[in-house]
This record gives C-alpha cells, sequence and structure tokens, in this order.
C-alpha cells in the first residue's frame, strides 16, 4: 500500500503576496499607539508573527503598556478592517503558485496560518486559489495555538488524516520553518528574501514556485 503523503501550506507570503499589505497596516496601528514601527520592521523581525505577539513584543521594547483588552481587541479589529480594504485592491498570488498547484494536484493539501480564518478566506478568494484548498482552512485563532509552536501544523495534519513524517510544510517566514520541524515534518522554504535570510538545516531552500513540484517528489522518492 502507497503512503499517503500531504502538503501544508502557509498563506501569506507563501500562497499569496500579503505580507507588504500586512506590514503597513501594522505600521499605522502601531504607531497610533505611539509605538515606533515601520512596514519594513514587520518584514525584517516579525514576518509570519501574529499580530498579539508584535504588539506585545513592541510594549516590551518601548516600555508602553496597552493595559486595556477591549482596546487591543479594537486596535485589531480596525487594523483587520483596513487590511482587507486593502487586500481587495491590492492582493495577488505569488507567482507560480498556480502552476505548482497544478502540477501537485495528487497531493492532499491544506492552508494553516497564524491570522485569522476570515483573513485566511478572503486571501483565497481575492487570488483565485479557493478552488484548490476548498475548506481545507486552518488558522491558528481557531485552535489558540500559533507557531512557531507546531501545535497548528499538528492540527493540520490530523486534519488530513496524515502522519507528520508524511506532511510537507512549504512557508517562508522562519516562525512556520521552526513549526513544521519541530512538528517532525518535512519542511520547504520559499526563501524570496535570500540575501538576508538563510533556511534553517533540515529545511529544503527554493526561490521561485517554479522549483516546487520536483523538491516536494523529491522529499517523497527519498521518505517513501
Amino acid at each position: 500500500m502507497s503512503t499517503r503523503w500531504s502538503l501544508i501550506f502557509d498563506a501569506d507570503g507563501t500562497l499569496v503576496d500579503s505580507e507588504p499589505l500586512l506590514a503597513k497596516e501594522i505600521a499605522i496601528t502601531l504607531n497610533k499607539l505611539g509605538l515606533p514601527f515601520e512596514p519594513e520592521d514587520y518584514m525584517t523581525r516579525f514576518r509570519g508573527v501574529a499580530f498579539p505577539f508584535v504588539l506585545e513584543a513592541l510594549e516590551s521594547e518601548h516600555g508602553r503598556k496597552v493595559d486595556d483588552d477591549d482596546t487591543r481587541k479594537q486596535l485589531e479589529q480596525e487594523m483587520r478592517s483596513n487590511l482587507e480594504k486593502r487586500m481587495e485592491q491590492e492582493l495577488g498570488p505569488i507567482d507560480g503558485i498556480k502552476e505548482a498547484l497544478d502540477a501537485l494536484a495528487d497531493y492532499p493539501r491544506c492552508v494553516a496560518s497564524n491570522g485569522p480564518l476570515r483573513k485566511i478566506r478572503l486571501s483565497m478568494r481575492l487570488s483565485g486559489l479557493a478552488p484548490y484548498f476548498g475548506e481545507h482552512l486552518y488558522s491558528a485563532y481557531e485552535i489558540g495555538v500559533w507557531k512557531p509552536d507546531p501545535g497548528l501544523f499538528l492540527h493540520a495534519a490530523k486534519a488530513l488524516d496524515t502522519a507528520p513524517e508524511h506532511c510537507i510544510v512549504i512557508d517562508d517566514a522562519s516562525v512556520g520553518l521552526s513549526s513544521g520541524l519541530t512538528a517532525g515534518m518535512h519542511v520547504i522554504h520559499i526563501n524570496r528574501f535570500s540575501e538576508r535570510e538563510h533556511s534553517p538545516d533540515g529545511a529544503y531552500e527554493i526561490h521561485t514556485m517554479a522549483e516546487l513540484p520536483a523538491v516536494v517528489e523529491k522529499i517523497i522518492a527519498a521518505h517513501s
């Protein structure tokens, strides 16, 4: 009997080119709180990190605490609303991802993201990727566990009825790569910033989605 292999994709920066849009809105929100932050700070320091944890890190760094949980929630809701408007006008898929998904059509797959489920669904719809994943969309907000904790990817593997060692994670951010490796999965790093970022030990590195199908097949051939 052949082994079942499944693919677990991150969303932001892996499937859709949403990170620059998110970086701009996070910067606007944090600056309103008096926390110095530029969009490039997200791209270089916090890419893939959920907004509440970015806020906590900046509060600690600058000694400025937002004490009211309601204020925190209101600010995040405002940020999310503005991000959705920006996504409606500017969001697109990562170059080559549709062709890669077509080439890998035989494998079960899902999206597992640190973003809210509403945002994942919107991203898939706006990018034209929704038919590739259906309802196999898993959000850290839904289970209360965020990358780099491996819990989100392990949750996705269980939903796909696939053992962790037969899952391949495709992610662009360090928190996701760490999560996949800790979960005991095979990890492919789509490294679009190779001039400043390095793939962790144990991860396969690619630079374009055109490379993805061959690397997936290489991993499966080596471990089947």
